[in-house]
């Protein structure tokens, strides 16, 4: 069986990384070129490709009040913790190999959006991710990559597609997904049929342990949660609850629970790269 996620090493390992990481604390990405690439691009998209006031209001209230998270905690705690558990964990998807995803028989990429691709209520990429994003285009067929969230396509919050369709206007290749039922809740008929394949040949990337990768896991998708990218438009109310998430998921790897299997990727090593801000690493190219 896999242990907790594979980890991210600071410097090359040979002939792949070998060690297993603790769980780790919910933090802001620290590159200090991307915090203040973001600060700055935060403000301008969020004034030139604005979604509207009272739209940023419901997804804000949205994401503050998730009744079906709050479910999902209990009914996990109470069965079965390794639904919480991501296959990969790392730091933000610069250091997944495409490559091998593909190669192991993935068909498509389902993104979360707010601190995964884009900073909060912010319908462009973030600046740092754009030569990965572009890596995971060049990999996956045209119309392989897709946006599943919890604001941008839900109806509850996006009845007319609005905001999907600015997202999809400001990420070449993107397609956002319109659903009915906020994560964790749901089954993934949605993205099933818009990918024409089982969710078992599709991996799903997140920053969320409770909505994320609970929902990932229970419609049979590979899980890869990532660490949030920035804070500035995040509520206080989210903030601790990411702390909860960290202390509970903890708390399970200590008493030894581990993620569950992927048929398709016995080891979640092979897709996790060398670190990529080390020019000198050597890692592998995405071709």
């Amino acid at each position: 069986m896999l242990g907790p996620p594979p980890v991210v090493p600071l410097r090359p390992r040979a002939p792949r990384p070998t060690a297993l990481p603790t769980p780790r604390t919910a933090k802001p990405n620290t590159d200090p070129t991307t915090t203040t690439t973001t600060t700055s691009s935060t403000a301008s998209a969020g004034k030139a490709a604005t979604m509207g006031a009272a739209a940023w209001w419901r997804r804000a209230l949205g994401q503050r009040l998730n009744p079906a998270g709050v479910a999902a905690v209990a009914a996990v705690a109470a069965s079965e913790p390794r639904l919480a558990l991501p296959h990969v964990s790392l730091q933000d998807i610069r250091w997944l190999d495409w490559a091998e995803l593909r190669h192991a028989g993935f068909r498509g990429v389902v993104f979360d959006k707010d601190n995964t691709l884009t900073a909060p209520y912010v319908p462009a990429l973030w600046p740092p991710l754009a030569d990965a994003f572009d890596q995971c285009r060049a990999t996956f067929p045209p119309g392989a990559l897709a946006i599943y969230s919890n604001s941008a396509g839900l109806k509850e919050y996006d009845p007319d597609g609005v905001d999907a369709k600015v997202i999809e206007a400001a990420i070449e290749g993107i397609h956002v997904i319109r659903h009915d039922i906020k994560k964790p809740g749901g089954t993934a008929k949605e993205i099933e049929s818009y990918f024409g394949c089982s969710a078992s040949n599709l991996v799903l990337v997140g920053d969320r342990y409770f909505t994320d990768v609970v929902y990932g896991n229970r419609n049979g998708f590979l899980t890869v949660l990532t660490e949030p990218l920035n804070f500035a438009n995040e509520s206080y109310i989210v903030r601790m609850v990411r702390k909860l998430e960290a202390y509970i998921i903890s708390y399970w790897y200590k008493k030894g629970h581990k993620p569950i299997k992927h048929p398709l990727l016995p080891d979640a090593r092979r897709i996790v790269k060398f670190d990529p801000y080390d020019d000198s690493s050597g890692s592998k190219s995405i071709a």
